[in-house]
Order: structure tokens, then C-alpha cells, then sequence
């Protein structure tokens, strides 16, 4: 090979490799929206409703959102008594977008429940009275991880037991983005399951505390949900002025969806907060035509977890370590 042959060669090398690493880092800069198909200034938002098996009435409303196209997503309380109602409805709604509302405390005071795990496998997720802790932030106190790690893969296996199509994962409360090691151990499950999980760039109740998330895999910009305050008139202005002023990105609207009645009632009637009229105003909210149109006019691309999974990295679930 001649001097100017190889330097030809050379070059041509020099930009196939050039090229390539240019690309790369396209795909890595590239936003969510972006790796979905869509601009950039594109605001994505998933209308997600929490809850799913908690009680009857929570499934009556939640079946007939996802039914409808109100809400494009749902999550699972695996631990609550209506699982097989979820499951059977799901049977003939094999395309309903649903995962996992990962569960390590129990907020009811009236209505509460229990690890899938037995009890005395994971006593650092038990109050003093077997059930899984009121607060959150009490399960940060004490949990173990390696207990949070069985508690969690046995609510992931009942509901494949119960041959759930499941989208994703999520964090009940956020109790899984308190600690460090709670995050790792969230991980860990979406990615040895290859599902992806709810973790929002932003400072909120889904970001890691003590750490940052792993943009890559952290899709969500924002988790968007109305907080106590509002008054019953104001509750669809209250969350046109939550979602109006949004940049560009992929945000979660959290809603919780369940009719005001004596099932409901009796749950939660200390709690106001997130309670049965509070659930009653949601699936109000979800379903008015002034909502749908208030987001057809803001130019809202509706979108579910099964299209967030299209964003995951390619070797997402080829290591277990974060």
C-alpha cells in the first residue's frame, strides 16, 4: 500500500469514527421527547391515576378513566384486598397501560394493610401493630433494605401470579425515594424486571433525596398534582394554573380517582386530604370536557408509560447496579 493510498484510508476512517462519536452523543443529549418521536419543545404528559385495588370504589372510576381515554395510565396497590378485581378486569383490557404502586406503608387510619411478605420475614416494614407504617418517612427511619428488597419482588410476583400486563413501576407516598439505599433498591427492581420506574428530575416528592437521578433512565421532568387548599369550585382552575406555565418536557399528572360514597367515606373520612370528596372532584375533573379541551388548546401530547419504555437506554437492565 502506497503513502497517499493509506492516508486516504486514514481519513476515511478518521471521519466513519468522527461520525460516529458525533452521533453518539447526539443520542445521548437527544431529550425524551426527542427519542419518542417528537420536537423538543413538545410538552408529553401522562395522566396517571394512583390507587388501583385500593377499594371498589377506587376501581369503579379508575376502570372507567382508562376506559375512556380520561387518564392514560394506572398503578396497582398490590397489598389492598380488590387486586382480583383489577385482575379480572384487566383480562379484557389486555392493552390498559397499568404497573406497580410499589407499597411500603399503610396511611389509612380506618382502612389499613399488610406486607405480601410474611410478617416475620420483614419486620422492619411492620408498625406495632403488623401493618405496614402510617408515614412514609417512618419507613425511611427503620426499614432494612435487604426487607424492602423481599417486600418489594413479592408484590412484583403476586401480581404476575395474577398475570398482570404491568408497564412500570412506582413509589407509593415516594417512600422509595427517601433513602439512598431505598433508591437503589427501587432500581434494582426496575431494572432487573426491564420495566421502567417513576423518578422525576425535578426537586419533588419522586426525586431521590441525597442523590441525583440517573438522567438516562429518568424520564419524568415533573410530577405534577394538586395539594390541599383548593377549594371543590376551583379545582379545575387549580390545575389548569399547574400545568399552564410548563416547559417543554415529559410530565406526570398524578390524580386519585374514586366516588364520594360510604365505602370511600368510611376509608378515609379522617382524611380529608386525598379522601373520598377529594377523589370524587378528581374523577370530576378528569372526565370534564373543559379539562380536555383546556389541554387540547395548551397543546399537551398525551402519553402513557408504555411509550416512556421506548426511551430507556439500550443496555437498561443488563446490570443490576445502578
Amino acid at each position: 500500500m502506497n503513502f497517499q493510498m493509506w492516508t486516504r484510508r486514514g481519513t476515511c476512517l478518521l471521519v466513519v469514527l468522527l461520525s460516529l462519536s458525533a452521533l453518539g452523543q447526539n443520542n445521548s443529549t437527544r431529550t425524551v421527547q426527542e427519542r419518542l418521536g417528537y420536537p423538543a419543545t413538545a410538552r408529553l404528559l401522562m395522566i396517571h391515576a394512583d390507587d388501583l385495588g385500593m377499594a371498589r370504589s377506587v376501581d369503579r372510576a379508575t376502570f372507567e378513566a382508562l376506559e375512556k381515554g380520561w387518564v392514560t395510565s394506572a398503578s396497582i396497590l398490590i397489598p389492598c384486598p380488590w387486586l382480583p378485581d383489577v385482575a379480572r378486569w384487566a383480562q379484557s383490557h389486555s392493552t390498559a397501560d397499568l404497573g406497580i404502586h410499589l407499597a411500603l406503608n399503610s396511611e389509612w387510619t380506618s382502612y389499613r394493610w399488610g406486607p405480601v411478605s410474611p410478617r416475620d420475614k420483614v419486620s422492619s416494614l411492620l408498625d406495632e401493630q403488623g401493618y405496614m407504617p402510617l408515614l412514609e418517612t417512618t419507613v425511611a427511619l427503620q426499614a432494612k433494605p435487604a426487607e424492602v428488597e423481599m417486600e418489594l419482588r413479592a408484590q412484583i410476583e403476586r401480581a404476575k401470579a395474577f398475570h398482570l400486563p404491568l408497564t412500570h413501576f412506582d413509589t407509593h407516598m415516594g417512600a422509595l425515594t427517601r433513602t439512598p439505599e431505598l433508591v437503589n433498591v427501587y432500581w434494582r427492581m426496575g431494572k432487573e424486571y426491564k420495566l421502567p420506574i417513576l423518578m422525576e428530575r425535578a426537586e419533588g416528592a419522586h426525586h431521590p433525596q441525597g442523590g441525583a437521578p440517573d438522567i438516562e433512565a429518568a424520564h419524568i421532568t415533573q410530577v405534577i398534582s394538586i395539594e390541599p387548599g383548593a377549594a371543590p369550585k376551583d379545582w379545575l382552575k387549580a390545575y389548569e394554573q399547574l400545568l399552564a406555565p410548563l416547559q417543554p418536557g415529559v410530565y406526570q399528572l398524578n390524580v386519585h380517582l374514586a366516588y364520594d360514597d360510604e365505602e370511600m367515606r368510611g376509608a378515609t373520612g379522617d382524611h380529608p386530604d386525598w379522601g373520598a370528596a377529594w377523589r370524587q372532584a378528581d374523577f370530576e375533573m378528569v372526565q370534564s370536557s373543559e379539562f380536555r379541551q383546556f389541554l387540547k388548546d395548551q397543546g399537551f401530547v398525551l402519553v402513557g408509560w408504555k411509550d416512556l419504555a421506548r426511551a430507556l437506554p439500550a443496555n437498561y437492565g443488563q446490570s443490576q447496579n445502578k
